[in-house]
């Protein structure tokens, strides 16, 4: 963005005070943004507890020069650019719709009451090979989201795909003035904000002026909306029970899976969607017919469909006070989202105890009675074991509830907080926006310390699902855990892997599978380098041990036999090229002798591991070993006449050699946001950033020097600031001595000198920073990738190099 300011003066309808030639380069409407600039034009809009007139001066004071104001404050006339407008929110809004019209090409535009984001993202997964799309950040769609969506629109772009909220009606005309969608799609329209409307049609009928002037509209036929529909509207339908519908689809139910039967335009076609639930389902037609409209062949549509994975939605999980997990949904109260919540609540396994804070909610579609008949029975099904209630509504109703306290308002629950004793539970805090939960969390958020290693657990989700999508509907999935989960937390991780339901867990020593089973893990898990001392161990916590020489197989062998086991899985590894652990072709008559009628184990796998399979330079040997385990494996299965799972490939392998998936894959570094392929690492979502803050800056003068052995010195007067992380916490001391850098306000902060233990120093001579702003060590910038490559390593060693000193901190959006 470039734009002149006279340029946008009529467009908002404003009174201009200032410099009419000067430029914005970005738009901002808030105030705490480290990219608030002297190129920003800040939106200073009024909401009902807050008001961005106050912050003005303080913006002033770092540079942002142009402001958009439905009042000047005082004292500040003439020292910067002020457009007056009547309603700053409006102006935003005319500016945005502005701003789109200085581009043209296609844009989607997305309502409905469900499946709007899942619908959005997936279309991005879907299109992106072919275009570069801007698209609406999570769940941006309201009056505000909208705005800032189109407003990050470049010159790149070539697609767009923007959601469309409301709440009531006379909100879609603006929205639809923004967006300006050439292709519309009608997502499920159900209860949400059914408050907000008369009735259903009252609410179709606003969200259909979205698609006012589309060159065509996708949607579900049905009757109800052609009834409402403008006739002038050209339609691209579809159904599944309606045969005048231009896309007519089928569908059958199959494990893991639904296949779909399409006709259009007297073709068939079959797709198969890895879902079986009703939404998914729809939503993923929404997709396969806007692919249909746009022109794409059959046999794109089914292989990109077929590929499509769960979108997670927001939802944050933090340390809580006195041994205690806090769940932090509180800008949210309606009754869909709160089943949500409360299944993942039902996925912490950290606590035996589980409390749920609640407010009164909101678009539910039902009467108030009938509502919280409906939330009592949730709460019970969950097995709730306290309940507190904030509201009016819920307060009426606490008959329904057992052992709940309620308080009209959020004050009223603060005053009484020191006596509700919040200890060794999970505690899920779901509140409508009105009650102001954030208040909430200082009371009950554990105090953290300064360095910090944030786990995003929608990336883990994702890039689960991005992986399960690679793979035939019949293949396993084991997923490594090893290494404190590679240096992203172990339990944590694994907790979210039981629940996705994955096959096996991973790890490389008996001690971190106790560990795991010790903190509520039940799923099997595999020990991959066991010592034969462990077996006694592996056996009493039901771990499952990598067999790899003879010797460890008799001693396993000695141990089941004198404990009268029967049948205990053991998996047998080759070694058919890495040279690292496992049976050679030689040894395998005798380990087919040894295997021979020893009723007190069972061959449940058999594996090996691929020395070459992210490097396709290497392809040869890599089919080479896969030839060879076939050979090898296929000789142990025919000979002991068992049918074990088999499996060779790791993450590259999954990527790069699908043809060998056999029974089971294992999935590592890829589920933490690695790839070693540029392309498919745009598919995939960091997971950890490692954060500190500036404990110190002092200005240094020339000649001076920095750390040990001086090996910084100043050649002028430099600013240096003093981070509390060092090669202790997991940073090599090859990144420092102005190699590598960290992030500060979104610039970078090159390291001097040599990194010390616990410490390193940065100059930030030319970075307007305090003490106690965040430092970003690795994230989105630096990766982890950028570091292992400029220090000739691998994301492995950076990652699992992380002290576990550090405190994790782990959040779902």
């Amino acid at each position: 963005m470039s734009l002149k300011i006279h340029l946008i003066i009529s467009e908002i309808d404003a009174v201009f005070y200032g410099n009419p030639n000067a430029e914005i380069d970005n738009v901002s409407i808030d105030s705490r943004s480290l990219q608030n600039n002297s190129g920003t034009l800040f939106f200073a809009l009024i909401g009902t507890n807050n008001d961005a007139h106050q912050f003005i001066e303080s913006l002033i004071n770092i540079g942002v020069k142009n402001f958009v104001v439905e009042r000047i404050p005082e004292n500040l006339q003439g020292i910067a650019n002020f457009f007056v407008v009547k309603n700053s929110l409006k102006a935003l809004q005319k500016f945005a719709s502005f701003y789109r019209k200085l581009f043209h090409f296609p844009v989607i535009g997305v309502t409905g009451s469900n499946g709007k984001t899942i619908v959005k993202e997936w279309l991005n997964f879907l299109l992106s090979p072919e275009y570069n799309i801007i698209r609406s950040p999570k769940s941006y769609n309201s009056q505000i989201g909208v705005p800032l969506s189109v407003i990050a629109i470049n010159e790149k772009h070539n697609l767009g795909i923007f959601e469309a909220g409301i709440s009531t009606v006379n909100e879609m005309d603006t929205l639809e003035k923004i967006i300006q969608p050439t292709i519309g799609i009608l997502t499920t329209v159900g209860s949400a904000h059914d408050e907000g409307f008369q009735n259903t049609s009252e609410k179709i009928k606003e969200k259909l002026l979205l698609f006012k002037n589309v060159e065509a509209l996708i949607y579900r036929k049905n009757d109800l909306v052609d009834g409402i529909l403008d006739q002038k509207t050209k339609t691209f339908s579809w159904s599944d029970v309606d045969e005048n519908a231009d896309v007519f689809l089928s569908k059958k139910i199959k494990p893991k899976e639904t296949e779909l039967q399409v006709r259009y335009q007297q073709k068939i076609f079959s797709v198969h969607l890895p879902f079986q639930d009703e939404a998914s389902i729809e939503n993923a037609v929404s997709c396969l017919v806007t692919l249909l409209y746009l022109g794409y062949a059959e046999e794109v549509i089914a292989a990109r469909v077929g590929k499509l994975y769960a979108v997670e939605m927001r939802l944050k999980v933090k340390n809580g006070i006195n041994n205690t997990t806090l769940i932090d949904d509180s800008y949210s109260s309606d009754y869909q989202s709160l089943k949500i919540a409360l299944d993942f609540l039902e996925q912490q396994k950290q606590h035996r105890k589980k409390t749920i804070i609640l407010s009164d909610i909101f678009q539910s579609g039902l009467t108030t009675e009938a509502l919280y008949d409906k939330v009592s029975n949730l709460i019970i099904s969950n097995k709730i074991d306290r309940m507190i209630g904030v509201g009016t509504e819920i307060s009426k109703y606490s008959d329904r509830f057992q052992n709940i306290k309620t308080y009209l308002t959020t004050q009223d629950f603060l005053a009484d907080f020191q006596n509700l004793h919040f200890e060794n539970e999970t505690i899920l805090i779901k509140g409508a926006r009105s009650f102001q939960f954030e208040k909430l969390m200082p009371f009950l958020e554990e105090k953290t310390h300064e360095t910090v290693l944030e786990i995003n657990l929608n990336a883990i989700s994702h890039n689960l699902n991005y992986f399960k999508s690679k793979l035939k509907p019949n293949t396993k999935l084991m997923v490594m855990v090893k290494a404190f989960g590679y240096g992203s937390g172990g339990f944590e991780i694994a907790n979210l892997l039981e629940y996705h339901k994955v096959d096996y867990l991973g790890v490389a020593f008996a001690d971190e599978g106790i560990s795991l089973r010790s903190s509520g893990i039940k799923m099997p898990i595999m020990v991959l380098n066991p010592e034969n001392s462990s077996f006694q161990s592996i056996i009493e916590y039901n771990l499952e041990p990598e067999i790899y020489s003879t010797k460890g197989l008799q001693s396993f062998l000695q141990i089941a036999n004198q404990r009268k086991l029967h049948h205990y899985p053991i998996h047998i590894k080759l070694d058919t090229g890495m040279h690292r652990l496992g049976f050679q072709e030689d040894d395998l008559p005798e380990l087919i002798n040894i295997l021979k009628n020893t009723p007190s184990i069972k061959v449940q796998s058999i594996l090996s591991h691929l020395a070459t399979s992210d490097d396709l330079e290497h392809r040869e040997f890599a089919e080479y070993q896969i030839r060879l385990f076939e050979k090898l494996s296929s000789l142990m299965i025919k000979s002991l006449a068992i049918s074990p799972i088999r499996h060779i490939l790791n993450t590259s392998g999954i990527s790069n050699f699908a043809e060998a998936q056999y029974d089971m894959v294992r999935l590592g570094i890829g589920l933490y946001g690695v790839s070693n392929d540029t392309l498919e690492t745009k598919y995939l979502e960091n997971v950890g950033t490692l954060k500190s803050i500036i404990s110190q800056i002092r200005t240094i003068a020339a000649g001076e020097s920095v750390g040990y052995g001086r090996r910084f010195v100043a050649e002028s007067s430099t600013k240096i600031a003093t981070i509390p992380i060092g090669y202790a916490d997991g940073i090599p001391r090859s990144w420092g001595n102005e190699i590598g850098f960290v992030m500060i306000r979104n610039q970078k902060a090159t390291i001097l000198g040599s990194i010390c233990m616990d410490m390193l120093m940065v100059n930030v001579t030319d970075i307007d920073c305090v003490e106690g702003d965040t430092v970003v060590i690795f994230g989105d910038n630096p990766t982890v990738s950028f570091i292992a490559d400029s220090l000739n390593t691998i994301p492995y060693e950076i990652l699992t190099g992380v002290s576990q000193r550090v405190k994790r901190i782990f959040f779902r959006e």
